[in-house]
């Protein structure tokens, strides 16, 4: 038997002139330690670095590549963990272990045959200023460093680990014109 169910209407809501800003993004540079995670360096009897993932943010970063956006990874930190979890998301654009992150991004950039114009970046911490000070649309969670939070066009109300990532996601979704569309298909 079939139901006739009224289209969703999405409840997030999001500053116009916040939208128009993160319209132009194709690409989006994450840092890892404090954006992805929660900030917090775990380590295993061997030595091992363990980190903690939110579903949440994964989910987005997958919508974001449907709605056609670039999910890029930029750390100072390398880890098995880190790279099984990217690898599982389908995140294919990543540099590890480099404190100097401008070049790294600017490399992907080149890959991309993208500009800094096309860019969002989500940090938390000095290394990621040299990004935020570029992109068009830069993003941090409420937990950053100061200096963040003022280069920040958006500081997410979620905190690191916990969904910060999804909340970005789906504000670039929203600006993208996809969030709605993406909403009724889960929805059905």
């Amino acid at each position: 038997m079939s139901v006739n169910l009224p289209p969703l209407r999405p409840v997030l809501n999001f500053d116009p002139e916040l939208l128009l800003r993160a319209q132009p993004v194709r690409v989006v540079f994450f840092d890892v330690d404090g954006v992805l995670t929660d900030g917090g360096l775990y380590f295993g009897e061997s030595g091992e670095a363990l980190k903690r993932f939110h579903t949440l943010d994964g989910h987005g970063i997958k919508l974001l590549q449907r709605a056609g956006i670039t999910p890029a990874v930029v750390s100072g930190r390398d880890s098995l963990a880190l790279r099984a979890r990217l690898s599982a998301l389908g995140v294919r654009h990543t540099r590890f272990g480099t404190e100097d992150k401008r070049p790294a991004a600017e490399a992907i950039l080149a890959e991309l045959g993208l500009d800094w114009s096309a860019a969002a970046a989500m940090g938390d911490d000095w290394p990621d200023l040299p990004m935020l000070r570029r992109v068009a649309f830069g993003c941090a969670p409420p937990t950053a460093h100061p200096e963040v939070l003022a280069l920040a066009h958006h500081v997410t109300q979620r905190l690191p680990g916990a969904g910060a990532v999804r909340e970005l996601c789906d504000l670039l979704l929203v600006a993208r014109g996809a969030y709605a569309a993406e909403l009724e298909a889960a929805a059905r």
